[in-house]
């Protein structure tokens, strides 16, 4: 565009809204009712007048007011200027404000607005409440610079707006931040709808309020609940309740993940199965281990085939198993199941008796055997056990839930009261557990023994079960109770074996003859 002024020979007389920067002139129409010409008039009065001073070229001229009297001479100059910043450009400039704020340099945000022409064309006020909103619900930081570099989609798709508000209202925030991250960067807009009324669906099944967002946090939420509909979710509900479904769900989330028809269908079908058709007692196995699920169909079916043709059990004795220790189907086949089955086999026992053993037992299929079997065995082999008996196996099977440290201080323990290693083992083999009991316990039922009572340690050789006894509970009670009538020299056998009913009828026959 061309504008025309007068000038003077010696001055420029510019109306005020004209300014010169470093490149061109730039003007600013005056806001006047009627337009003025630019050609001053003979008669016009005298005006403010400006000449150029210190020209730079970083910004504006600077000007100065002169006095400048009635024009002798007018001539015409011709100059170009730019029309003022329009307000698209005042808006990108601030929207180059906002994502620095978040950490995008003016490259990174030029790339974004690039590649997302639609963010120039959106309202800054709607992308400054969007990213309000993320920060809201946690996502802060870099990891709000992240999600906005890898999915600029979130600043504008409608769709969040629903999610956001719920999670940060209904749900209190509680939701992790990183699991909103994963959401909206790897799903599409679309795939968030309905989040709301799944989440509310789980709720109305049964999962406790104060649990749903350990739910939500534990679970891949666009496996669990993006990708499924109302009726998929629905329907995995509605087949897990029989076996405490809300329970396992509540404890393993990641059970959400899974396909209904291809996954959780065929595991469940087929512990069910192995156990003749016991609905609650395929209920408890899940419930003991969830995580059994996370096994494949195949992984499972292995272990039990190698049960069935290796050890020689029955279907109803290998589900007996799992029932008791479900980590059973976690132990590696070669690694551990087959060791360990050798070496019962080698010890002398039957199917039968492994049967028992592992029912009794379990964790010995679970144990490291550098770092645990082998120091027990070592443990009993010194106090007198014969290697590869059955009554190692049983003695190694008693010794499974105590740590090896335990059971080296009740042996110590043992010795330190005079019992020697082949007293220790007749002890063992009388009563199998009395190497895993606690040792400070077993001290101040055998300082009671001595000091209380004034028996020998050595009729422990005869009646070792009296260490399984509670002390204050039944030993203390009955001994107290039995001595005033009995006297001290009463057998610790007949003391503590008999049932609580019968001790108690015996001494209401007592009170009665002595009235």
């Amino acid at each position: 565009m061309v504008a025309a002024i007068t000038v003077l020979t010696d001055s420029f007389c510019l109306p005020s809204s004209v300014f010169l920067n470093s490149h061109a002139l730039t003007y600013s129409p005056p806001k006047l009712q009627s337009p003025h010409p630019l050609y001053a008039s003979p008669t016009a009065r005298p005006r403010e007048c400006f000449s150029l001073i210190n020209v730079n070229t970083t910004y504006r001229t600077e000007l100065r007011p002169l006095t400048c009297p009635q024009p002798a001479k007018r001539f015409l100059l011709q100059c170009s200027y730019l029309d003022p910043p329009t307000a698209f450009q005042n808006e990108t400039g601030m929207l180059f404000s906002l994502f620095r704020e978040i950490g995008l340099n003016e490259k990174e945000t030029d790339l974004l607005l690039d590649k997302n022409p639609t963010l120039r064309s959106t309202s800054l006020d709607k992308i400054r409440a969007r990213l309000l909103a993320l920060q809201s619900v946690g996502i802060n930081g870099f990891a709000l610079y992240w999600l906005v570099t890898k999915c600029p989609s979130v600043l504008i798709a409608e769709e969040i707006d629903s999610v956001i508000g719920f999670v940060h209202d209904d749900l209190e925030g509680k939701v992790e931040p990183a699991q909103l991250e994963r959401l909206f960067s790897t799903t599409g807009a679309g795939f968030v709808l309905g989040f709301d009324q799944k989440v509310n669906l789980l709720l109305h099944h049964g999962v406790p309020q104060e649990k749903i967002a350990h739910v939500l946090n534990n679970v891949n939420l666009i496996k669990a609940i993006c990708s499924k509909s109302v009726e998929e979710l629905e329907r995995t509900i509605t087949f897990l309740k029989p076996y405490h479904g809300i329970e396992i769900i509540v404890r393993r989330p990641a059970i959400l993940n899974y396909d209904l028809d291809s996954q959780l269908i065929p595991k469940i079908q087929f512990l069910e199965e192995l156990s003749g058709g016991d609905e609650d007692a395929t209920g408890t196995v899940l419930r003991k281990l969830p995580a059994i699920l996370s096994y494949s169909l195949e992984h499972m079916e292995g272990h039990v085939e190698f049960l069935r043709s290796y050890v020689g059990l029955s279907d109803p004795e290998i589900f007996k198993i799992i029932l008791v220790f479900p980590n059973m189907v976690s132990a590696s086949k070669e690694r551990k199941l087959r060791p360990r089955i050798e070496f019962l086999k080698q010890c002398g026992l039957n199917s039968n008796d492994i049967f028992k053993f592992l029912t009794r037992a379990p964790l010995f299929l679970a144990l490291s055997f550098e770092d645990n079997l082998a120091h027990k065995l070592g443990f009993l082999v010194k106090i007198g056990y014969e290697y590869r008996t059955k009554e190692l196996a049983v003695a190694l099977g008693a010794v499974t839930r105590t740590s090896c440290e335990n059971m080296q201080k009740v042996i110590g323990l043992f010795l330190s009261y005079g019992l020697s290693c082949e007293d220790i083992y007749a002890m063992s083999k009388k009563h199998p557990q009395i190497l895993q009991y606690n040792p400070s316990s077993l001290e101040e039922k055998m300082v009671y023994l001595v000091e209380e009572m004034g028996r020998e340690v050595r009729e422990l050789l005869t009646f070792p079960a009296f260490l399984g006894y509670k002390l204050d509970d039944r030993i203390k009670h009955r001994y107290e109770v039995k001595k005033k009538t009995v006297g001290k020299r009463m057998s610790l056998n007949k003391l503590l074996s008999v049932s609580a009913n019968r001790f108690s009828t015996k001494k209401k026959a007592k009170s009665l003859v002595n009235d």
